[in-house]
């Protein structure tokens, strides 16, 4: 499939902004969305929409067999041994949250929490609060000046009291490509601890194995992959997944209910109380089935060559100092315009119809390591083409002289 017959699949990549024909660079905050899954959402509420698991009517069926199929395309997207190990939630967030609240009371004072400062706040807060609640401490490992994980400072941080190890496998502000297998070579090596991987900017650039990786849990966002917001997985092991106390309560999670007491459901049901999002699990698998008809390979090889033109292109104006220079990077180029806001300079860019994000990416503890407030962030997806990188450098080049 060549990237003009994607594009034409984006109806949102069709309009102008400021009578600009639109480059959508803010792919690393959420993706666009092909026709196949907005009209598969569409079709389950205009034919399907009953609630599932709870009747035996029709309606009802074939609801339940849409979600429940969703469920295991995406088991088959990551490699999951089981269906019933996906776990749909809202979003990463939701996803990291379940797991830092359902470990809480397995963690005690005198235990370690290890993280890194590259961490988007979903990944970095949760872990945060849990070592409040907890006692356990909450270790932060350190950044290097070119943006990525500081190996020497993990493995000086790593230790037996470590209980949980959090990062992502992908930096949302700088698309470092963090390096999974050796951080859990370590982690097996040196501690007895669950591992959770942030697996949202990696979701749709990386093949994802989940037994390959030998994480214990990874979570990850449908609408950084063409799916809908609001709908998320968390992947566990079975035995990780048994532990966690679930955080909500009432609806399918339940088993049996009494006056005095009540019993919770298997997996996954057991962590996903209430009427779940139909529609989103709908439109999710219908992202995983897209994803899965695309030259993917290919694509990313273009990905990768847009990125490379960018940096190239950046990097020979005049007061343009990109931020992280990581060895392996993927989707992302971050800078900072000498003597201007980034803000002020995605304005500009919005107003010549090119859509970048400015500010701390929810980066906060990496911006305050690398001594800067915030950074222009221009993020690539599988439909962007040479074209926008053009218009996003001529409108730079603008910027610039208007500066």
């Amino acid at each position: 499939m060549t990237s003009p017959s994607i594009r034409a699949d984006f109806p949102a990549l069709d309009q102008l902004i400021h009578g600009q024909p639109l480059v959508y660079l803010d792919n690393a905050a959420t993706t666009q969305k092909p026709r196949s899954v907005l009209d598969a959402m569409q079709r389950y509420y205009l034919e399907n929409n009953a609630n599932v698991h709870r009747a035996a009517h029709t309606l009802a069926t074939r609801a339940t067999d849409a979600m429940e199929s969703a469920r295991k395309r995406v088991a088959g997207l990551i490699n999951s041994p089981a269906a019933e190990q996906v776990i749909f939630t809202r979003g990463t967030t939701e996803a990291i949250n379940m797991v830092a609240f359902g470990l809480s009371h397995r963690l005690k004072r005198g235990d370690r929490i290890l993280v890194t400062a590259l961490e988007h706040h979903s990944n970095f807060v949760p872990w945060q609060q849990c070592a409040l609640r907890t006692g356990a401490h909450l270790d932060v490992v350190a950044v290097t000046p070119g943006g990525e994980i500081d190996l020497e400072d993990f493995r000086k941080k790593l230790c037996k009291e470590t209980r949980v190890v959090a990062f992502a496998h992908v930096s949302n502000a700088l698309g470092t490509i963090h390096p999974v297998h050796e951080l859990v070579t370590l982690v097996r090596a040196h501690a007895d601890a669950w591992i959770l991987v942030d697996g949202a900017q990696a979701i749709l650039h990386l093949p994802v194995d989940v037994q390959a990786l030998d994480v214990d849990f990874y979570a990850f966002s449908a609408h950084k992959m063409f799916g809908p917001t609001g709908t998320g997985v968390l992947y566990g092991k079975l035995a990780p997944l048994e532990l966690l106390q679930p955080s909500q309560f009432g609806g399918e999670m339940i088993e049996h209910v009494t006056l005095e007491s009540s019993t919770f459901n298997t997996l996954p049901y057991r962590l996903e109380a209430g009427t779940p999002n139909i529609a989103g699990a709908v439109g999710l698998g219908a992202s995983v089935d897209y994803i899965a008809g695309l030259q993917r390979e290919a694509l990313l090889k273009q990905e990768e060559s847009l990125i490379d033109d960018t940096i190239r292109a950046l990097t020979a104006m005049n007061g343009i100092r990109l931020i992280g220079t990581p060895a392996r990077r993927l989707g992302v180029v971050s800078f900072l315009v000498d003597g201007s806001s980034p803000h002020d300079i995605g304005t500009l860019l919005d107003q010549q119809g090119i859509a970048v994000r400015t500010g701390h990416h929810c980066t906060m503890p990496l911006m305050q390591s690398l001594g800067i407030g915030g950074t222009v962030r221009v993020s690539f997806s599988l439909y962007n083409n040479q074209t926008d990188v053009e218009r996003l450098i001529q409108a730079m080049h603008k910027t610039l002289t208007f500066l």
